[in-house]
């Protein structure tokens, strides 16, 4: 499987997927986001961690234009990093879409 299938596969895994690294204060930021929320179903892929981590980011950046990190999906769909997210719960929309994707009830 090529790694872009691969990545689309990991971001569709979960309601909640977030590509993250143990020591990013902008991933610890949307990870204890969704904590408050009580996100459930939520998949945190630490790339630091992973041997493939790097090829992961690199196909990241392709798929979604963002090379940074977090990258956060809900239901499948690109949300961004942590402004993103947290520009999507400002408006209202963060918490219609982890109900629809069933991260939360």
């Amino acid at each position: 499987m090529s790694m872009e299938k691969e990545v689309l596969k990991i971001s569709t895994s979960a309601p909640v997927v977030v590509f993250s690294k143990t020591y990013c204060g902008f991933c610890s930021g949307v990870k204890s986001l969704f904590e408050q929320l009580e996100v459930e179903n939520i998949k945190v892929l630490e790339l630091d961690t992973m041997p493939d981590g790097p090829s992961i980011q690199d196909t990241l950046a392709k798929l979604t234009g963002q090379r940074t990190v977090p990258s956060v999906f809900i239901g499948g769909k690109f949300i961004g990093g942590m402004s993103e997210t947290r520009k999507f719960h400002s408006k209202g929309l963060l918490i219609p879409a982890l109900k629809e994707a069933g991260a939360v009830h």
